[in-house]
């Protein structure tokens, strides 16, 4: 093989090392279609090349990629690394359209090879960082690693979680609105998903047999395990958080027709706050929202200010009646 067939295939193996946590021999040979002993060859390249790879003998052995004493030559010097890793934690914020995951992804690698001594210099520059956002809550940038790896790698995750109101599971989906007190749960990781405000992670819980959604900044002792798992099918990430988020907490589910274009009112209604679907008459669209209080939700839903029709709760009608009977009285003029 040339040299250059030779520098390909080793690339091509410190990506294979990358996207995942472990690889045996046999795996790394089928995947590139040689031999294992080349397969060995080209692991000592990486090595000279300053790529930690970890060797492990015996059953269930393999390759690891791990973490150096300096950052790898083919990667980035110290400024780019910095510049990258900061720059990475500040789009996983979501505020870039598609860029979050992407982001997270890439934090994952780059802080699975970053030496010590660079993540010190991360830490202390993001430490020294403020960001002008709006009121959501900041989440821990090294829970998101955490969490991320676990959902790329397919391990459980332990965490203690403090709900909201008092616990009331069978009722809801989104267990970051119910229970009082943190309570330890062991979850199988499937996918991070932000809002404007808030991050979610979208897990099967073991213990109820399920799936769950939790908010980020309900975690405490957030724990990767061991324990593979095998993924198994799951409903659209971003579809069931946003319906887990926008229903499953509140005591009231508000379904409205208005009579506007869907993207009209989804510029007005945050993911998080409603669902915003088309109607099968051409001119409408369906809202479901959630909430504690009727007479919250009629004011809100009146000040969207379209033309509206009200399918449910009954007590949404009787909400709303009594808001146009106050806005009547308020519109009275003064007696002389």
């Amino acid at each position: 093989m040339t040299v250059e067939g030779t520098t390909e295939r080793v690339l091509r193996l410190l990506a294979l090392l990358q996207s995942r946590p472990s690889w045996t021999a046999t795996e790394l040979a089928a995947e590139l279609r040689v031999t294992d002993r080349s397969i060995r060859r080209d692991v000592e390249r990486l090595r000279a090349l300053g790529y930690p790879v970890h060797a492990t003998a015996g059953v269930g052995g393999g390759y690891q990629l791990g973490a150096g004493t300096r950052l790898p030559p083919l990667l980035l010097d110290d400024e780019e690394a910095i510049a990258t890793a900061v720059s990475l934690r500040l789009a996983s914020g979501g505020t870039v359209a598609g860029a979050g995951e992407a982001a997270l992804r890439a934090l994952a690698k780059l802080d699975q090879v970053m030496p010590p001594r660079l993540r010190a210099k991360v830490r202390t520059v993001h430490g020294a960082m403020d960001t002008l956002v709006g009121p959501g809550i900041e989440i821990d940038p090294e829970l998101l690693v955490t969490l991320a790896r676990a959902c790329r790698d397919a391990v459980r995750v332990r965490f203690h979680y403090t709900a909201r109101y008092p616990a009331r599971d069978s009722e809801a989906r989104e267990d970051g609105a119910r229970g009082s007190e943190a309570r330890e749960r062991t979850v199988e990781p499937v996918r991070l998903v932000a809002t404007a405000r808030r991050w979610y992670l979208m897990a099967w819980d073991v213990d109820r047999d399920d799936w769950r959604t939790f908010r980020l900044d309900r975690m405490r002792d957030v724990t990767a395990t061991t324990w593979r798992f095998r993924p198994r099918d799951h409903p659209d990430p971003a579809a069931y958080v946003q319906r887990s988020v926008t229903e499953s907490p509140y005591r009231h589910h508000a379904r409205v027709r208005l009579r506007a274009h869907p993207d009209q009112v989804r510029d007005r209604i945050p993911p998080q706050v409603g669902r915003v679907e088309a109607d099968a008459e051409d001119g409408w669209c369906l809202l479901t929202a959630g909430g504690d209080d009727l007479d919250w939700l009629a004011v809100h839903i009146a000040a969207l200010g379209f033309e509206t029709q009200i399918l449910g709760p009954p007590g949404l009608r009787e909400a709303a009646a009594r808001l146009a009977r106050n806005l009547a009285a308020m519109s009275t003029p003064e007696p002389p």
